[in-house]
Order: C-alpha cells, then structure tokens, then sequence
C-alpha cells in the first residue's frame, strides 16, 4: 500500500507490478482495493495492476461534502499523472464502472481500452431518491444499519443463503467506508448520465455483466449501453450479482483478460 497526494487528497494505492501495460482497477461504493485481489493475483504477470482507493473510501481521505464524478474522474487522472502513466486500461465496478465509462468519453486519450462492470452509468429519478434515502440513513446511523440490506441487494439470494467466506469480507468493507466518503459518493450516484454519449465514446468498451444483479435489470440496461455503442463488446457473467468479480471470479477474470487481448 502506498499514498500519494492528488487533486487535493491523499489517496491510496497499490502496484502489483507486471510487464505489460498499465491497467487500473477502480473500486464500487462501499468497497476498498482489496475487492480486487483475485483479479490482482492472475493478471498480475501480464500488466501492470494499479488498484486505488476512491475518494472517501478504504484508506483514501474522505472529505466531507457531496462529490461528482466529475471529482472521482479527477481523482483518477491526477493518481495517473503522479504516477506517470500516460495512457491505461481502464477497468471499474459499479460506482467504478461509471468512473471507466466517464473516463472513455471525456478523457479518451487516457484510456486504452474500459472495462466498465456492474453499472447502467445513469441516475434515474427513483435511484436518486433511493441513493439520497441511504444518505440519510448513514447521516443518522452510520454504516452498521446499511451492512445487511446492501449484502441483499448486491448478492443473489442463494448466495446469501450459502453466506460463502467473501461475504464476510465485503461486510466489513461496508462497515470500515467512512460515512463522509458514503456520502459523497452516493451523492455522485444519484446524479450521473454517461447513457445518453455512449455512441460517441471512442475507446473500446465492454459492458460486463452478473447475470442477477438487481434481479437482471443492471444486465438489461447494460446490454442497452453496448447496442448503442457500435464495436462495443457485452459479457453476461451466469448467476453473478452486482459484486460480480467476487462472484464469478475467474469468468470476470477471464473476459477482461480476453477483451484486452483483442
């Protein structure tokens, strides 16, 4: 684990150091780097993997206050140029996945190639008002009350069910996210739109997929994101829920790995 200052905050990240190119692995919300660590561990050898801290969670500062993706973006690009990476794949998960699309249109020249998992890249009206309702719970109670209905929702029920040794380490993720970096993040997730310029994104893109997140409606929107995008590439990962790289480890694994090597 190392720190840099970036953008105004101290965020932390970690190199598992390969010979090939540079890919970044940007976390969902409520998650910290370690959520990568399968994906770490087997493409290590073939690129080099920076995994970081977003802002407001795992050991990156959390200010207080409301965030953009504009700021998370921001984050992103001035970890880069720390770091002297010119040019990167780009992979995220949910609230990450956002962040890999956001890159792909605004800042092309950037990003090789984004991986972009687990997220429609789009608010609605009823996700905003559902993510400002979890705001106010953290505001009031802090983290613990969110653990189990966020297990709920980001695992299909039989995996919930079987309460495999990973769900353990995603709820003390939720538990250990700074309520300020909650906060703002959710605050970025209830007002985002990276639908409506996806045709016009110029890197390569593939949309991936748990086949069960949110009951099929994240796969739907997502399959919805790679038709309007001419040469994108979809993946759908079977019986996978939001958290799909935990999931379905190697076949998350493996379609990153196969879409890069295309």
């Amino acid at each position: 684990m190392m720190q840099t200052k970036a953008n105004g905050i101290s965020i932390n990240y970690r190199i598992d150091d390969g010979a090939g190119p540079w890919l970044v692995l940007s976390n969902s919300l409520a998650t910290d780097l370690s959520m990568w660590d399968a994906q770490a561990r087997e493409l290590s050898g073939a690129f080099r993997v920076l995994r970081y801290d977003q802002r407001g969670h795992g050991k990156t500062d959390a200010p207080a206050g409301r965030y953009t993706f504009d700021i998370l973006m921001a984050d992103a690009l001035a970890l880069m140029d720390a770091l002297g990476i010119g040019k990167a794949h780009f992979c995220g998960l949910s609230m990450g996945g956002a962040t890999a699309l956001g890159m792909a249109e605004q800042h092309p020249d950037r990003i090789e190639r984004a991986i972009v998992a687990d997220s429609g890249c789009a608010s609605t009206p009823q996700s905003a008002q559902q993510w400002e309702e979890r705001i106010a719970a953290a505001q009031q109670g802090g983290m613990e009350p969110l653990v189990e209905p966020t297990v709920t929702r980001w695992f299909p029920p039989d995996v919930v069910a079987k309460n495999p040794p990973y769900l353990d380490r995603v709820r003390a993720m939720i538990r250990a996210t700074p309520v300020n970096g909650f906060i703002g993040c959710a605050a970025a997730l209830a007002d985002h739109d990276f639908r409506s310029g996806v045709a016009a994104t110029r890197p390569p893109v593939l949309f991936l997929a748990g086949e069960k997140d949110a009951g099929g409606a994240v796969a739907a929107a997502m399959r919805g994101l790679h038709q309007a995008l001419p040469g994108s590439r979809y993946v759908e990962l079977p019986g996978a829920g939001h958290i799909s790289n935990l999931d379905d480890p190697a076949g998350f694994t493996r379609a990153l790995r196969d879409f890069i090597a295309a």
